[in-house]
């Protein structure tokens, strides 16, 4: 092939074919590069129970005394100006209304867990939180022991603050039939029991002997101890239109002249008495109150308070506000309960009432009101 014919071949045949080339090596010591940075957090809310701090400053002039603090040790330590108060420091706020709860003690009657037994009684009275109980002497041979019921009281730290005497109609032969050897045995029982009070009543009408003695007796018996004897006031009994005084001298007590009262607020009800009268003609010889409500019916009928038409409210803020020392005795019927979670409820909710109106009227009186 001549010069001119291989030249000619190169031209036709393209371009000589070039070896491939290797990506350019990465530097030796090149940094990775940084990931993108994270968005910001949203403000933190500081938790609920955080107080905010108090301002710093100076008393108003320099007789004013500096404020109380309370520390909060879940305060974030940091560096604070030595001569104001620590930063976990709260003022402590001076309370408006100071609550002062009379020293009359709340009791339950064991009447008021009838048809239960006496010792029933002592137990709820320590589940609920009464201050003692009184002890209504009736047909419960229980209630009729001294022994026994010293035992109750000491295993449920029960204290005894009264004996009701045996005064009723199904009491007439309970401890005697001589209703001055009942009184006696009722003091007696007052004594041993540490009870303060022997609560009785007027004699029935029939008991003329006694009846006739009854105001001086009482008195005579009152001068041998120091156990009260508070007479109670009862009520005319009526059948439709009629009324029979069953109860002498009188069944208003206010008539005569006793050293100590018992007011039962049921009784008042069924005699249709002005309540608040009774009390302010009672005066300070008014020692026990029973404590139930009523709708004036014929019957005595010893509801709840809070659920007849009588002034407990009122009487137990009156009794606070004259600093009444005595006794205020839950006597309530709770025989048509229909289980003993409601008998117990009901008992409770009389509990709370009292202690409610005895409060009240104590706060009422701190404002000066």
């Amino acid at each position: 092939m001549t010069r001119p014919e291989r030249a000619r071949h190169r031209v036709d045949a393209g371009p000589p074919e070039q070896a491939p080339t290797r990506p350019p090596a990465p530097a030796p010591y090149a940094r990775p590069t940084p990931p993108p940075a994270p968005a910001p957090h949203p403000p933190r809310t500081p938790a609920p129970h955080h107080r905010p701090r108090p301002p710093r400053t100076a008393p108003a002039s320099p007789t004013e005394p500096p404020p109380r603090y309370v520390t909060h040790h879940n305060d974030a330590q940091a560096p604070r100006d030595p001569r104001s108060p620590p930063r976990n420091l709260a003022p402590v706020a001076e309370p408006r209304d100071v609550v002062r709860i009379p020293d009359a003690k709340v009791a339950l009657s064991t009447a008021s867990v009838y048809p239960e037994s006496t010792a029933t009684a002592f137990e709820i009275a320590a589940r609920l939180g009464y201050d003692g109980v009184e002890v209504m002497v009736w047909t419960d041979p229980v209630s009729q022991d001294i022994d026994a019921l010293r035992r109750l009281s000491d295993y449920h730290h029960m204290p005894i603050l009264a004996v009701h005497a045996p005064c009723l109609l199904i009491t007439q032969r309970v401890w005697s039939t001589d209703p001055w050897v009942k009184l006696q045995r009722a003091r007696a029982a007052a004594e041993k029991l540490g009870a303060s009070t022997v609560v009785v009543h007027p004699p029935f009408r029939w008991q003329r002997q006694y009846a006739r003695d009854f105001v001086n007796g009482v008195w005579r018996m009152a001068d041998e101890t120091d156990v009260r004897f508070a007479v109670e006031n009862m009520y005319p009994w009526r059948y439709r239109d009629r009324e029979m005084q069953a109860y002498a001298p009188d069944w208003d007590v206010t008539k005569d002249d006793y050293r100590h009262f018992t007011i039962d607020l049921s009784h008042a009800a069924t005699s249709r008495t002005d309540a608040l009268a009774m009390v302010e003609r009672m005066g300070d010889r008014l020692g026990h109150v029973h404590l139930a409500d009523g709708k004036g019916s014929a019957k005595d009928e010893h509801l709840v308070p809070g659920r007849g038409n009588m002034p407990c409210a009122e009487v137990l803020e009156s009794l606070a506000h004259t600093g009444f020392d005595g006794h205020v005795v839950i006597e309530v019927n709770t025989r048509r309960a229909m289980s003993s979670a409601e008998r117990e409820a009901d008992l409770a909710e009389a509990l709370a009432f009292t202690r409610l109106h005895l409060a009240s009227s104590s706060a009422a009186k701190a404002r000066g009101r």
